[in-house]
């Protein structure tokens, strides 16, 4: 029956002046600031901070802002995106609030194809063609998502969540000295294999964006859709399986989101590590939500976080560049550190 209309306009919620909802709230903010990093981060090169506005009335200035600096800082948002929303879903399947998106091997199947390729193929590490580019990029996806693959067949399906856990753990350390045996074969792609293992968004392009973009739609719509699931798992799986939720096909889209999402912004811009783990922390700690909004808020958080990053990497020792995935680990280490101190104080 269709609420009367005299009580939808008696709701505090409807009021003219009443303040918006906390998690809308939290929503506009983080888009606004990303907003202002984005404006920002074109004007943040090897000499510092410039001028926006003055760059672009020089015609070569405006082309290293638009083919350069625009894609590498829109992609670094695309890229956090991906990641925050990995991590979200990650966090509510395991039911761990410290569930990683990397838990089920995809970073180290990401590394070791990226090995793999670089010694089985020559790739000087100096070369940076687009060729050689989209060869690792499709490496890395490929990668992240047989090793995905591997872990569900160790685990024999995703029914039981500490297996399939455990098994990510084991594929992850597998593949990870299979990587290092790689890189101790044919030491020239050591410096190629420490880019991609730092995390680096100085490759992304705009075609590399377009693909982050396309996917994280992609991604966010399923994530989304299956947000009851994930609400339904939170309560347990007696609860979630009371619901009359088919658990099983439901896990299995579930863990095709975290492998697609981790292994499109992993082949483009590398190992980026605590942004996946820390975004979906930070709204929780901001708004109490469900995970139909908790998805799209870690999204917007994990971009802000990886953009805000990668400007600090850029500009914080210019003309010298600091590793954004070690830039990422510092501040994600030092915020797990606070909040375990906070929780046990």
């Amino acid at each position: 029956m269709s609420r009367p209309l005299s009580s939808s306009v008696s709701d505090p919620r409807w009021r003219f002046g009443a303040s918006p909802p906390r998690w809308l709230a939290l929503a506009g903010g983080l888009v606004g600031a990303a907003a202002v990093l984005i404006v920002l981060g074109l004007g943040v090169g090897s000499t510092g901070v410039e001028s926006v506005w003055a760059m672009l009335a020089d015609p070569v200035a405006a082309q290293i802002v638009w083919d350069i600096r625009a894609p590498r800082t829109l992609g670094a948002w695309a890229a956090g995106a991906l990641l925050g929303l990995a991590g979200a879903v990650a966090q509510g399947l395991f039911r761990n609030p410290l569930a990683d998106p990397f838990l089920l091997g995809s970073a180290s199947g990401a590394s070791l194809a990226v090995a793999v390729t670089l010694a089985g193929l020559g790739v000087s590490p100096f070369a940076a063609a687009w060729v050689v580019r989209l060869g690792l990029t499709g490496a890395a996806f490929v990668g992240a998502v047989a090793a995905v693959l591997l872990t569900l067949a160790l685990a024999r399906g995703v029914q039981h969540t500490f297996r399939l856990l455990l098994a990510g753990v084991v594929v992850g350390m597998v593949l990870g000295a299979l990587t290092s045996l790689v890189t101790l074969m044919a030491p020239d792609v050591l410096q190629a294999m420490q880019a991609f293992m730092l995390g680096s968004t100085g490759f992304v392009g705009w075609s590399s964006w377009a693909i982050m973009m396309s996917v994280g739609a992609v991604c966010v719509a399923v994530a989304w859709s299956l947000a009851k699931v994930l609400d339904g798992l939170s309560l347990g799986e007696a609860t979630a399986q009371s619901l009359g939720l088919p658990l099983a096909p439901l896990r299995v889209a579930l863990v095709a989101v975290i492998a697609l999402a981790t292994g499109t912004a992993v082949a483009q811009t590398g190992l980026i590590a605590f942004v996946g783990l820390a975004a979906p922390h930070l709204v929780r700690s901001i708004v109490k939500t469900t995970h139909a909004r908790l998805v799209g808020l870690s999204s917007l958080m994990g971009g802000l976080l990886l953009l805000a990053a990668d400007l600090l990497a850029r500009g914080l020792l210019a003309p010298q560049e600091i590793p954004v995935g070690v830039l990422t680990a510092v501040l994600g280490g030092g915020y797990l550190l606070w909040l375990m101190h906070r929780r046990t104080a």
